[in-house]
């Protein structure tokens, strides 16, 4: 069964890697991919829902740096070492298109897709407007990392998942804190 599913996601990453191959993906996809370019308006983002969203801003800069934070480190520290999936880069390296450098040596989950997908939910929890543009950016990041080469499909797709469930885990904590709080009489949790 197992063998199965990684011939299927093979032949899926083959075809998003080199069937769709097109000099504009080539150009645009490992820029998207690259988290360094990504630095500085996710800094933006966080300091601007502390200093210019108030009560909802904090909260929800709180929370997202929480589930991220718990989500990339999960991702990284313990799923990858358990499951010890060698990335497309180190694996097939003679059969795709690498179009950014290798990474680390194993790619089940997806960071770049489980950090993406943690940080919409939580986002969009606090701010329902933006979830369309949220997701369709997961999305486009996720699959950055199967078209430039350095994962496979079900790496992207389960990297997606894990991180969404990682969100609602902390946003469900959240609503446990408070509602103890409301009940305490306790009023730092609301927010407009």
């Amino acid at each position: 069964m197992i063998s199965w599913l990684d011939r299927i996601d093979s032949a899926l990453l083959h075809f998003f890697n080199g069937t769709l191959s097109n000099p504009i993906f080539d150009f645009i996809m490992p820029i998207i991919t690259n988290q360094d370019y990504w630095a500085i308006p996710i800094l933006l983002l966080v300091l601007g829902l502390i200093f210019k969203g108030g009560k909802r801003g904090k909260i929800t800069a709180a929370l997202l740096i929480i589930a991220v934070g718990a989500s990339d480190a999960i991702a990284a520290q313990l799923i990858k070492p358990w499951v010890e999936r060698l990335r497309p880069s180190h694996a097939l390296i003679d059969s795709i298109n690498l179009l950014v450098s290798k990474g680390g040596k194993y790619s089940f989950v997806s960071n770049h897709a489980a950090n993406m997908f943690c940080a919409a939910a939580v986002l969009t929890y606090f701010y329902s407007k933006w979830k369309k543009v949220l997701y369709t950016l997961a999305v486009i990041v996720a699959f950055s990392r199967v078209y430039t080469g350095v994962h496979y499909p079900g790496d992207a797709i389960f990297g997606g998942l894990f991180g969404y469930g990682m969100a609602w885990l902390i946003i469900s904590l959240w609503v446990v804190v408070k509602m103890r709080e409301i009940k305490r009489g306790q009023t730092w949790v609301f927010y407009e």
